[in-house]
């Protein structure tokens, strides 16, 4: 078995690339993650781990390939393991894996589907909040309208807890989703401001895509002209918004509710 003990080895630093920077993780189609609990996940949910990195003194060889038993197994010292890992508590073990298409033409769809659709999510934070809420909800799928980050970004894999890994996801352009969307007559309620009625006066038994945006502009004009119908959600403080993640836990699981689970 391979075993890495300097920072300086070029095959460590290209995954510090990895971890650093979107281009390389996309020139690649690898990204790095850590932790045993998020690496099983990514196994159950389809992902292909190419090499499992390992420190002895807190994850042993036999955990580590109980952890993935396909990846080419490498042993590291402490050095490199603190130069790679991301976060500050983990469990000594990190994996490379494959990249997924992210694709609109690659959604599976249930004959009465329930979609997320968020616009332009900037923030890792919110954006691994949303996956959670979409896994906790078993929606079809979490679609993300024109992108401002890499989704393998080690942020939103952290934020995530695994969830990037349970979600069908798809990415495009706000174009490319309304028509999608229209396509399969999937009925889309954008949640904003203007020209809206109260969120739980609406029916989302039939396919149905929820649409948010950010707090800071909300959906854009092409959204709220093309919806279905416009949603608030009542607020009766002194804002007139909040946090993207926690409105739109409240829209799905009205959906939820009214589809009876």
């Amino acid at each position: 078995m391979k075993q890495i003990t300097s920072i300086q080895n070029p095959y460590i630093k290209s995954l510090v690339q990895l971890q650093e920077k979107a281009k390389a993780r996309k020139q690649s189609g690898n990204f790095l993650m850590e932790g045993k609990r998020e690496i099983a996940i990514a196994v159950k949910g389809g992902y292909e781990l190419e090499t499992l990195l390992f420190l002895p003194e807190i994850c042993s060889e036999a955990e580590a390939r109980q952890v993935a038993p396909t990846a080419t197994l490498i042993e590291i010292n402490k050095e490199v393991y603190q130069k790679l890992a991301y976060r500050d508590t983990t469990e000594g073990v990190l994996a490379v894996a494959k990249t997924k298409s992210m694709q609109l033409s690659d959604l599976k769809l249930s004959a009465n589907p329930l979609i997320l659709v968020a616009e332009a999510p900037e923030k890792p934070g919110n954006i691994g909040a949303l996956l959670r809420t979409a896994d906790a909800a078993n929606l079809d799928a979490v679609i993300i309208a024109n992108p401002k980050s890499d989704l393998y970004n080690p942020n939103i894999v952290r934020s995530s807890v695994g969830c990037l890994f349970t979600n069908q996801i798809a990415t495009g352009t706000t174009s490319e989703i309304i028509t999608f969307l229209k396509e399969r007559n999937i009925s889309f309620y954008c949640a904003t401001l203007q020209n809206s009625t109260a969120y739980h006066t609406q029916d989302y038994t039939t396919p149905t895509a929820l649409v948010v945006g950010t707090e800071a502009t909300g959906l854009t004009e092409e959204w709220r002209t093309a919806a279905t119908q416009n949603i608030i959600i009542p607020m009766q403080g002194e804002i007139d918004s909040m946090n993207v993640s926690v409105a739109a836990a409240i829209l799905i699981f009205e959906a939820k509710r009214q589809r009876g689970f």
